[in-house]
C-alpha cells in the first residue's frame, strides 16, 4: 500500500514539473516573438502615421530609406523599373543624392536615363528623380517615368518641322511663279505656263492643309459619338468616284468584288476619307494599263465579326524598311513620285488613326515590282449582322473568279466575285 502511494506521488510531482515546464516554454515563446527583428525593423511600421496611406495612392514610384539606406517601402512600380532589387536601391545616383539628401535635408532633384530592364535594346528610359527628407531618419525618393512624354515631345517636334517644310515648299514654288508672271506679263506664252504651274502648286498646298485638318479631326474626335451603320459597298464606289479620273488618266482599270451588302459601324465620313486614301495611293502609285482591285469580306473574330476591305494593286511595291514606316506621318517611300503625284504623306496617317479610333486596324502586303494589298479591319455593325444571319445569308469567303496576276497564287485578295465589274490582265 504505501508503494502504491509512493509511485501515485511520484507520477504527481512528475506531472506538475511537466506543466511547470511548459508554461514557462509558452511564455519564452512570446517573449521571443514579441521582439523587434532585423526584418521587422524595415517593415511599414517603421513609417510616420499616414505615409504609407498617402504613397499607396501616388501615381510616382515610391522608394523610403532608413539611415542604413535599406529600402523601408516600396511601391511595385519602382519594382517594375527595377529601382529596387534584393532591399537596396539599385540606381547609384539616386542613391547617392539620397545620402546628401539625409545629412543637409535639402530637397534635390535629376532626371537620368536608365536602361530598359530584362530587354536586349539600346533605348533607355528617362526618368525624373526627386529625393526629400521624411521624418527624422528616413529618406523618400519619388521617380516619374518620363519616357512617353519624351516621345510625345519628339513626335510633336517633328511634326511641326516636318509641316514647315511641306508648306514652305508650295508657298515658295508660289512666291516664284508670281514673280515669273510679272516678269513675263508681256509673253502671253510664258504667263499660260507659270499660270499653269501655280494651280499646280495652289492645288498642292490645299490638299496638305485639308489633310493636316482631316488629320486633327481624326486624331482629336470621338468618331463613334454620330455613328452609324454604314454600307460598305457605297464607300467603296465612293473612292471609285473619287479616282476615276486619274484612273482614266492612266489607263487603269478599276474593280470591286467581295461579299456584297457589308455594313461597318462609324462615322461615314471619316470612313470614306480612309478607304479613299487607300484607293487613291494605289491608282497614284501603280504603272499605266494595270488595275486595282477592292474587294470585301466578312470575317469571323473573337467579341464579333470583322469587315475586311483588301485594296490591292499591281504598283511598284514597297520596301521591307519602307513597309515598317509608311504609316507615319509626312513619310514616303519616294519622295521624288510623291511630288509628281501630289502626295503629302499624311494619307496613310489618316487611315491608321481612322482604323484605330473606330476599333480597328490596317495593315499592309507588298513586295517590290509585284505591288501591295493594304486591308482595312473594322468591327461589323451589330444591326446587319445579326439580320444578315437571321436570314441565313452567312459571310462567305471571296469566291473564285478572275485572278488579279495568275502567276502571284499565294498573294492575298486577289479574286472578285462581281462578273460585270471583271477586268482584263495587264495590258500589253
Amino acid at each position: 500500500m504505501n508503494v502504491n502511494a509512493a509511485i501515485a506521488a511520484v507520477a504527481a510531482l512528475a506531472g506538475l514539473c511537466t506543466g511547470v515546464i511548459a508554461m514557462l516554454a509558452f511564455r519564452w515563446s512570446e517573449r521571443e516573438q514579441a521582439k523587434p527583428t532585423r526584418s521587422s525593423l524595415h517593415t511599414d511600421a517603421a513609417l510616420p502615421p499616414g505615409v504609407d496611406t498617402v504613397l499607396s495612392v501616388l501615381r510616382s514610384s515610391a522608394v523610403v530609406l532608413d539611415e542604413a539606406d535599406a529600402v523601408v517601402k516600396a511601391s511595385s512600380a519602382a519594382y517594375a523599373l527595377g529601382l529596387v532589387r534584393g532591399g537596396k536601391l539599385a540606381v547609384e545616383p539616386m542613391l547617392a543624392m539620397a545620402r546628401d539628401t539625409r545629412r543637409d535635408g535639402e530637397i534635390r532633384q535629376i532626371e537620368l536615363d536608365l536602361p530598359r530592364r530584362g530587354t536586349g535594346r539600346g533605348d533607355a528610359l528617362a526618368v525624373s528623380a526627386r529625393v526629400a527628407p521624411l521624418g527624422s531618419r528616413l529618406v523618400l525618393l519619388l521617380v516619374e517615368d518620363l519616357t512617353e512624354a519624351r516621345r510625345i515631345e519628339a513626335v510633336r517636334r517633328d511634326f511641326v518641322a516636318n509641316v514647315s517644310h511641306e508648306l514652305k515648299t508650295p508657298v515658295g514654288a508660289l512666291s516664284l511663279l508670281s514673280e515669273a508672271v510679272m516678269d513675263a506679263s508681256d509673253d502671253p506664252e510664258a504667263v499660260n505656263r507659270f499660270a499653269g504651274r501655280m494651280q499646280v502648286e495652289a492645288t498642292r498646298l490645299s490638299s496638305l492643309v485639308q489633310e493636316l485638318i482631316d488629320l486633327s479631326r481624326v486624331q482629336n474626335d470621338d468618331p463613334l459619338e454620330d455613328a452609324e451603320p454604314v454600307r460598305v459597298d457605297e464607300l467603296v464606289a465612293e473612292a471609285m468616284d473619287r479616282c476615276r479620273h486619274q484612273a482614266g488618266t492612266k489607263q487603269i482599270t478599276m474593280a470591286a468584288g467581295g461579299t456584297a451588302d457589308l455594313r461597318v459601324w462609324g462615322n461615314r465620313g471619316q470612313l470614306a476619307a480612309a478607304l479613299g486614301n487607300l484607293v487613291e495611293n494605289a491608282v497614284n502609285y501603280s504603272p499605266a494599263r494595270t488595275r486595282v482591285g477592292i474587294a470585301a469580306r466578312r470575317i469571323p473574330a473573337t467579341g464579333g465579326d470583322l469587315i475586311e476591305v483588301a485594296v490591292t494593286d499591281q504598283g511598284i511595291g514597297i520596301s521591307t524598311t519602307d513597309r515598317e514606316r509608311i504609316f507615319e506621318r509626312f513619310y514616303r517611300v519616294d519622295p521624288a513620285r510623291s511630288r509628281q503625284t501630289g502626295g503629302t504623306g499624311l494619307g496613310l496617317a489618316i487611315v491608321k488613326h481612322v482604323a484605330a479610333s473606330h476599333g480597328g486596324e490596317v495593315t499592309v502586303w507588298s513586295a517590290e515590282g509585284q505591288g501591295s494589298t493594304f486591308t482595312l479591319r473594322l468591327p461589323e455593325a451589330g444591326a446587319a449582322r445579326d439580320r444578315d444571319r437571321s436570314a441565313g445569308e452567312p459571310g462567305e469567303p471571296y469566291d473564285s473568279g478572275s485572278d488579279l496576276d495568275a502567276e502571284d497564287g499565294d498573294r492575298p485578295y486577289e479574286t472578285f466575285t462581281n462578273d460585270q465589274l471583271s477586268a482584263p490582265e495587264v495590258l500589253p
